[in-house]
């Protein structure tokens, strides 16, 4: 699944998920380091857990992140 973001340095996340576990997770744009440290830890993760971990998080003044923006992404992936 590709995801357009909105709100963050990172443009686009795709995802891979398989049987409800993400299985790869690889961020366009934004802090290279920081996403793939993210990309990294998700890997295996149950998508509810996901979720519940990354929603709502913030980046400085912004009203959402990358990592919020991941957990958006799994939501609609769910639906």
């Amino acid at each position: 699944m590709k995801y357009k973001t909105s709100g963050t340095c990172s443009s686009m996340i795709d995802i891979e998920v398989e049987n409800d576990t993400i299985q790869s997770v690889a961020f366009t744009g934004g802090c290279n380091g920081n996403l793939q440290g993210i990309s990294a830890l998700v890997k295996g993760m149950k998508i509810d857990d996901a979720i519940e971990k990354l929603s709502g998080i913030k980046c400085g003044f912004k009203d959402t992140s990358c990592p919020d923006q991941l957990a958006r992404a799994l939501k609609s992936l769910k639906n």
